[in-house]
């Protein structure tokens, strides 16, 4: 007894070992295609073909050396022991993930490094898109691919042990940037050589919004521009500021019952600073589209949007501009100048400050045009701006802005069978005072255990001004019949829920109000009016019975000053 004993207890041993020495072996083999696979993409990114294949070639030879340890007879049979195997088998799971996920999409996408390079997109003040367009059914093939190991990846059990729990986060952060960057690439291939030019000149209605005063889409919109795109090369021959485009006097379009019922009294057709109330981007797009062909004849093709703080990013790149007078407008001054300062500084010459924000609108175009820098890294300031929502295009080609809306660029209310909350702020002030509202968003809701639950979206305004010394322009109400003192924030909230939801109740501060309501891209639509005085919050919740969709939670985030702290606790229930 004693020596069969020993033996099991040497056999044991030897197992835990063994097991012990291969856990070592495995750890270090993906951690070295962890870093071979991040080290390919950089290369990819940066225009480096060589470097590229050879780091994925590394990471795929790491990755198939791990996933020969964890299928060796001593590991899997310890994989297959209920509960204590668990781990064992993700590890398993995990390393047979990365082995093929290095073959089959990071050395394929290795192989399109030239198509993909920066550096080759743009050649002086004109975009290549040639190779990107050529390499287009490939970066399908690949996207789609990408997207089916990021699938695979969230199916793994984490298992017990907190090591291989975090461990099969850090694969899945790993996947996921993969996947989206070759889903972005994918779209770029299909859009841009259409849309700078390459089958024909194209011509867009660019509008510069202003967050100060906040609108559906993020901001009142300040000026705009005409941007022409030929054969990949972007020149803006007409900049105005929001007076200089003169509107028809009856509506061009009509975007349906649902958007009249909601936003006819503030007359969006008609009036350039109403046209951008809903926060669906193609709303706004397609007025402006309409009323410039009924005022000029010219019938544009598409519309976009952005803001100061994306501008903000992109001179983080190009460098400052340098005003007529010699004024620099940096990264850092950039969005306190044009969402705040200016006010102060033309307090009594609205048309002067007009001209100013004028003049570096046209600065910044000029020096977009001519950048010869770093396009990496300009792309990337730009992906930032396209991530918060502050930089939206619209296509009038179906194909096209049916592709646009697959992404965050198309800024529209999500057509989606999910958990949906939306919540935006309407300046009705007729102030600017959203420069100092800060923003929290909530999304919570119960379990899945019925077709409905019960479901609270709550928003969180502080408005931070103290200083009421500042010009009537910004601080007073102006246009509005409220009885407001200086620096109240007067905003209309609006809530867009999931579809099909009820609402139950709006309180304002744990007071129930009065609301308005309605439909809007099929989702049911709340509105409540709030004052946020100087120093204070303010807190809007609405409760609400919705169906327990499948999936995860949608929750889409208005571009305005802040970048607001959300909370989502909606458990994803299942099909």
């Amino acid at each position: 007894m004693l020596i069969g004993s020993g033996i099991v207890v040497a056999l044991i041993v030897v197992v835990v070992g063994w097991l012990a020495y291969s856990a070592f072996g495995i750890k270090s083999d993906l951690e070295d295609a962890r870093v071979d696979a991040n080290a390919a993409r950089k290369a990819v990114l940066s225009g480096d073909q060589d470097a590229a294949t050879s780091r994925a070639q590394a990471a795929a030879s790491s990755a198939k050396s791990a996933s020969d340890r964890a299928h060796g007879v001593v590991w899997a049979a310890a994989a297959s022991v209920p509960l204590l195997g668990s781990p064992l088998k993700s590890v398993q799971e995990m390393s047979d993930t990365v082995a093929d996920f290095a073959t089959e999409v990071l050395v394929p996408t290795a192989d399109l490094g030239a198509a993909l390079d920066p550096s080759e997109l743009r050649r002086g003040d004109t975009i290549g898109t040639a190779p990107l367009a050529a390499a287009q059914p490939q970066l399908a093939k690949l996207a789609a691919a990408s997207d089916v190991y990021v699938t695979r990846v969230e199916g793994i059990d984490p298992s017990w042990l907190g090591q291989v729990a975090d461990a099969r986060d850090e694969l899945y952060g790993l996947v996921h940037d993969a996947s989206g960057t070759l889903n972005g690439s994918n779209v770029a291939a299909q859009l841009l050589p259409a849309m700078t030019g390459a089958d024909g000149p194209r011509n867009y209605f660019v509008a510069l919004q202003t967050p100060s005063e906040s609108r559906g889409t993020g901001g009142l919109v300040g000026g705009f521009a005409i941007l022409n795109a030929t054969k990949g090369r972007l020149t803006a021959p007409e900049l105005g500021a929001n007076n200089d485009f003169r509107y028809p006097t009856t509506p061009q379009t009509d975007l349906g019952s649902d958007f009249n019922s909601l936003y006819a009294t503030f007359h969006p057709y008609t009036d350039f600073r109403n046209a951008n109330m809903s926060p669906s981007f193609p709303d706004a797009a397609q007025i402006w589209i309409a009323n410039w062909h009924e005022v000029t004849g010219e019938q544009l093709d598409g519309a976009i949007a952005l803001d100061p703080i994306a501008l903000s990013y992109v001179l983080k790149v190009t460098g400052p501009l340098t005003l007529p007078g010699g004024e620099k407008i940096t990264a850092d001054n950039v969005v306190p100048i044009t969402l705040s300062t200016s006010y102060e500084r033309f307090a009594d010459n609205n048309q002067a400050r007009k001209d100013y924000l004028q003049s570096i609108s046209k600065a910044a175009v000029k020096q977009l045009s001519t950048f010869k820098g770093d396009t990496s890294a300009l792309l990337e300031a730009l992906g930032r701006g396209v991530h918060e929502r502050r930089i939206m295009v619209y296509s009038t080609d179906p194909d096209e802005e049916k592709i646009l809306q697959t992404t965050n660029l198309g800024h529209e209310i999500g057509d989606v069978d999910a958990p949906y909350a939306s919540v935006t702020i309407q300046n009705a002030g007729g102030n600017k005072l959203d420069y100092y509202l800060r923003r929290k968003l909530e999304y919570v809701a119960a379990g899945c255990s019925s077709d409905k639950r019960d479901s609270v979206i709550t928003m969180q305004l502080t408005n931070t001004l103290d200083d009421l010394s500042l010009p009537d322009y910004v601080i007073a109400p102006n246009g509005t019949a409220f009885p407001i003192d200086k620096g109240t924030a007067l905003s209309n909230v609006e809530f867009l829920l999931s579809k099909g939801a009820t609402v139950k109740g709006v309180f304002v501060d744990d007071q129930e109000v009065l609301y308005q309501d309605g439909t809007l891209g099929g989702h049911p639509y709340v509105g409540a009016m709030v004052q946020v005085p100087p120093g204070k919050t303010v807190t809007v919740k609405v409760f609400a019975t919705e169906p327990t969709w499948p999936g995860e939670a949608v929750v889409p985030v208005q571009p305005l000053v802040d970048n607001p702290e959300v909370t989502v606790r909606v458990p994803e229930c299942g099909s």
